[in-house]
């Protein structure tokens, strides 16, 4: 018997892939759940604040649906990548960054936490570059507040850097107007 005649073992089930799946299934329910607690006006006629939470949560349903059936058939990364051990000294930097910024962002600000963030998760990365990597989180940070704070009006916590820079574009706005 030849080895072309023999048949190739079964995928095996790819556990960590099928826990990604689930986990991202779980919170495709979350969103759910939380679209369902927006109370929607009557006024709205098509168009309500519910349309893009209910296009996400779709998105990550068939997502996750694609993840689960990927790992049922032996998982997504290739075999070299399934022996690479687990680096999780980085996963810790990861992990602390995002915990960082959830402590952080009420009492410094969204954007001195989100800094913050960056740099550790760039150092979990493997970045040793901390000035360059807190210049552009900087950069990355108040692009995004003041995207939410000026150009949709909604606060995503002004601390500190956020309330200065605001007075300075005030300041800025009014001798302009003057």
């Amino acid at each position: 018997m030849s080895t072309s005649d023999q048949q190739a073992p079964p995928p095996r089930l790819a556990v960590p892939e099928l826990l990604i799946g689930f986990g991202l299934l779980a919170c495709a329910a979350a969103v759910a759940w939380q679209t369902l607690a927006i109370p929607v006006s009557p006024l709205y006629s098509k168009v309500g604040p519910t349309v893009f939470p209910y296009i996400t949560m779709t998105g990550m349903v068939i997502l996750s649906l694609l993840l689960i059936v990927a790992a049922l058939r032996g998982g997504w990364q290739p075999e070299e990548e399934k022996e690479t051990p687990t680096d999780w000294k980085a996963m810790g930097f990861v992990v602390i960054g995002l915990i960082a910024n959830l402590v952080l962002i009420q009492p410094l600000g969204f954007t001195a936490a989100s800094v913050i963030m960056f740099v550790l998760i760039c150092y979990g990365f493997g970045s040793r570059h901390t000035l360059r990597d807190a210049l552009t989180g900087l950069i990355l940070a108040l692009a995004a507040y003041f995207g939410f704070a000026r150009a949709l009006g909604v606060n995503i916590g002004a601390g500190f850097i956020e309330n200065q820079l605001n007075t300075v574009i005030e300041s800025i706005i009014s001798m302009l107007r003057a």
